[in-house]
């Protein structure tokens, strides 16, 4: 949990003094361009295997607008959450048992294509919705003493979002916020006793937008 707070601490930093030295920039890429670089934080839903809260996380995405308020686009993110399990008698097999604790972590990498529609384009506050579809790479480990048991495996991701673009200079970037669920159906086999289906997660990103 510290290392978390550490490197989540050092990534807003890093979001902060990229805000700061960019605003000799143009507030947007281009005319019709967009991108955002994002700090993710992410909340699981109804997974035993892995359940806490986790800022471990990035979200990148970049797009063009086709009309004045469609844009299209790509994205990449991931995410790690994790769970601690205190010592217990896990029963392998008929013959075979293993009595440790054990640290649970889900790795989630999912990428594709978006689609937002973008409000008050050209304004200092543009909101948006926005849908992501794509591929979902997921490892799902548990570590115990010296050794780790880990299933990686591969799903659809799907993800609608809203969020807010703030340009508050007429040159430079701005701030980017946005509010997201996703689903992505990788399924875990067979790590030690353990079998999941299906990765729900809603959460919030917070960047910069250009």
């Amino acid at each position: 949990m510290k290392t978390i707070k550490y490197i989540s601490t050092r990534v807003l930093a890093v979001l902060a003094l990229a805000l700061v030295f960019a605003l000799p920039a143009k507030a947007q890429m281009s005319d019709n361009g967009y991108f955002n670089v994002d700090w993710k934080f992410n909340v699981p839903l109804g997974n035993d295997f892995a359940d806490k809260a986790s800022g471990w996380g990035m979200n990148f995405e970049g797009g063009y607008f086709v009309t004045d308020n469609i844009g299209v686009g790509l994205f990449l993110n991931y995410s790690s959450i994790h769970k601690y399990v205190p010592k217990q008698v896990l029963q392998l097999s008929n013959t075979q048992s293993l009595c440790t604790d054990q640290q649970h972590t889900i790795f989630q990498l999912p990428f594709g294509a978006s689609v937002r529609y973008q409000f008050n384009r050209g304004g200092a506050f543009q909101p948006y919705v926005a849908v992501k579809l794509g591929a979902s790479y997921a490892k799902y480990s548990t570590d115990y003493n010296v050794f780790e048991t880990r299933d990686k495996t591969w799903g659809f991701y799907a993800s609608p979002e809203v969020g807010l673009n703030i340009f508050p200079w007429s040159y430079g970037p701005g701030l980017h916020l946005g509010i997201y669920y996703n689903y992505a159906s990788n399924k875990c086999k067979d790590v030690l006793i353990y079998n999941e289906s299906g990765l729900n997660n809603f959460g919030f990103t917070l960047g910069v937008a250009f």
